[in-house]
């Protein structure tokens, strides 16, 4: 019988490959249906800070989303790697490449220091107890299980939902209020 390391991990592979075909055709009318999705929701729930992050190439682009919110005053932080982990800073120019190919602003003392009204994450899938199954790297988990008292709202966003029937993950895994798929 397999672990539920075994299964995450044969779950992980599959959703990747899903994520990367779904990647090649009609990103751009994907990935606009959920940022129009997001920014309907903030505007919604009159969110004042919101946590997003910096897109790799299978995940939906939200620049879009971050250059509107921006204009409309809202506070935007992204993860800023930190060992194992990482903490929240404020989206500022310019962007660096970093560990794992991952863009993030430069070392900034602007951190976090209120609450997150709204907190968008990207996935590679989940399962039935919306958990999120991630890059297998465990950042978001440790991160979350420090400031889940801080966030609000745990949104999960992916150009295409990979969901398994059983369960896949483990009880740290970060849990979903909402998921936004095109």
């Amino acid at each position: 019988m397999d672990s539920y390391a075994e299964k995450k991990k044969r779950f992980r592979q599959r959703c990747l490959k899903r994520l990367k075909q779904a990647s090649r055709q009609g990103t751009y009318a994907k990935d606009h249906r959920v940022v129009e999705k997001l920014s309907a929701l903030i505007a919604a729930e009159h969110a004042k800070s919101v946590m997003l992050y910096v897109p790799l190439a299978t995940e939906v682009n939200i620049f879009p989303l971050i250059r509107h919110l921006r204009q409309r005053g809202v506070t935007v932080y992204v993860p800023f790697m930190e060992g194992k982990s990482f903490r929240l800073v404020k989206y500022r120019y310019p962007l660096r490449i970093k560990q794992f190919g991952i863009k993030e602003p430069k070392f900034s003392n602007q951190y976090r220091k209120k609450q997150i009204d709204i907190a968008v994450i990207p996935i590679v899938g989940m399962d039935i107890t919306r958990r999120r199954v991630g890059f297998g790297k465990g950042m978001y988990d440790r991160f979350f299980e420090k400031e889940t008292k801080n966030i609000k709202k745990r949104v999960f966003v992916a150009r295409e939902l990979c969901m398994s029937k059983e369960i896949v993950t483990d009880r740290y895994d970060v849990k979903a209020d909402l998921v936004i798929v095109p």
